[in-house]
């Protein structure tokens, strides 16, 4: 029977039935219902509504139901109840009879719902902490690696300056420790227990909320009961992070599978993370990370399709708010996967220093580097911009680098220029002399690689 089905006459249509229950998905906080009550039975015994016998047969009852379900929890999804709310209250009745039905009192599902699924958010963002954790130590040991491998950094995809590929690697470190803080900053917010809030309108009975919340791990009860049990700021926030994160793997996918490509060859994947063709047995396609730019939109989909349901939501409860889990559940799953097969394509990559060393001497990236040697030689910026850009279109028409014009080239369109100026464009002392914090000098590189392996390796201790 329906926890609610005491108003009604009528039976409910079973298109109706089958579009309203929420169990097919939301039995997966099956975890965080048993705790919410068993903390709910105690709030109750302190409070008198139930006496310390009826707590304890209650939380013995759930903990039972908890075994059953850690063993085959098959038996919560295959169930025919309206919710996993139903179908805890079901089996506890069912164990310990009238007593199960006592201990709704002053509950609603609305901020049982609420809670469970705060806590289930609580549980599951350690986990993709560790995921975070994990592909950034990948790829700050393969910075570590790399640090002195040189090979083009590129702007709207022309190849620009010099860096190295432990350079490369450690600005994706950066994007995955902002996607980390507000992960942690989104936690921070959602650890606030609605429990207590009832319908709306909060519960008659005299519950210590404060204690309630602290019982179930909280750092502190809700404020205001309506606001409680409609709230989902949480997982939009949530999904918000993952999606952001989502779009930092694809740009790094976007990255790495033109690197990937014969037409650059600056790396190889392995064979645990590629694919071949069904038609051509020459392929070796990078679908895992093809993958995973694809699946980033995905999660990104649930986000904007998640704000678009709470964007004009009355106060309080509403049933669209049903549509939370499913959003959240694949969104966070996606994303964690995502994190993983990253992780998997980083420690199977292996770059061609030889590859990556020759792009750096095609395309004039020592183009701003003789420009600098210019300056040092005391020639205004400008000056020697314009001088550069003048060397770089007889380069181009001579069908040359910049280091192969010869000297009275060099001199006649730009003066300041002598015989040692092309030393300067050698690519080792180009990197060398990058010595500002965050440059791809690879000294810097390999001593940022060795700090975030160091705060990396105490964060998983």
């Amino acid at each position: 029977m329906a926890l609610w089905g005491g108003r009604f006459d009528g039976r409910i249509d079973p298109a109706f039935e089958a579009f309203n229950r929420s169990l097919p998905f939301d039995w997966q906080l099956w975890r965080e219902d048993l705790a919410g009550s068993r903390a709910w039975a105690r709030a109750q015994v302190r409070a008198g509504s139930l006496t310390a016998r009826e707590g304890s047969r209650l939380v013995a009852a759930l903990d039972r139901l908890e075994r059953l379900l850690a063993k085959d929890d098959s038996m919560a999804r295959d169930a025919a109840d309206e919710d996993i709310h139903g179908f805890v209250e079901a089996r506890l009745v069912d164990d310990v009879g009238a007593l199960g039905k006592k201990l709704h009192a002053g509950r609603s599902r609305n901020d049982q719902v609420a809670t469970d699924l705060r806590l289930w958010c609580k549980r599951r963002v350690v986990g993709l902490d560790v995921k975070l954790t994990r592909l950034m130590t990948a790829l700050a040991e393969l910075a570590a690696r790399e640090a002195a491998t040189a090979m083009p950094g590129y702007t709207h995809l022309q190849r620009a300056q010099i860096i190295t590929v432990g350079h490369h690697a450690l600005a994706y470190v950066e994007m995955l420790a902002r996607d980390r803080s507000r992960l942690a900053d989104a936690t921070c917010r959602l650890d606030v227990c609605p429990l207590g809030s009832g319908a709306l309108a909060g519960t008659f009975l005299g519950i210590d909320r404060r204690a309630l919340a602290r019982d179930l791990g909280f750092r502190e009860p809700s404020k205001n009961s309506l606001d409680a049990v409609s709230d989902r700021d949480f997982v939009a926030e949530l999904l918000f992070v993952a999606s952001l994160s989502c779009a930092h793997l694809s740009r790094f996918c976007e990255d790495w599978i033109f690197f990937a490509s014969q037409e650059a060859g600056f790396l190889e994947l392995g064979d645990d993370v590629t694919t071949g063709s069904s038609l051509m047995p020459q392929k070796k396609n990078p679908d895992s990370l093809e993958l995973v730019r694809g699946k980033g939109a995905r999660v990104i989909g649930r986000l904007t399709g998640f704000l678009a349901c709470l964007r004009a939501l009355p106060l309080a409860y509403d049933k669209d708010l049903q549509e939370d889990k499913e959003a959240l559940f694949e969104g966070l799953a996606t994303w964690e996967a995502c994190l993983e097969v990253t992780r998997l394509a980083v420690a199977s990559a292996r770059f061609d220093e030889d590859a990556c060393r020759e792009a750096c001497g095609r395309g004039y990236l020592d183009a701003t580097e003789l420009a600098d040697a210019l300056v040092r030689r005391g020639v205004p910026f400008r000056d020697a911009h314009e001088q550069v850009g003048r060397l770089v279109r007889a380069a181009i028409e001579l069908d040359v680098e910049l280091s192969a014009l010869d000297i009275d080239t060099l001199r006649r369109i730009a003066p300041a220029a002598d015989e040692t100026i092309r030393q300067d464009l050698d690519i080792a002392r180009i990197l060398k002399r990058r010595t500002a914090l965050g440059a791809a000098n690879p000294r810097l590189v390999q001593r940022q690689a060795q700090q975030w392996l160091r705060a990396l390796s105490n964060k998983r201790a």
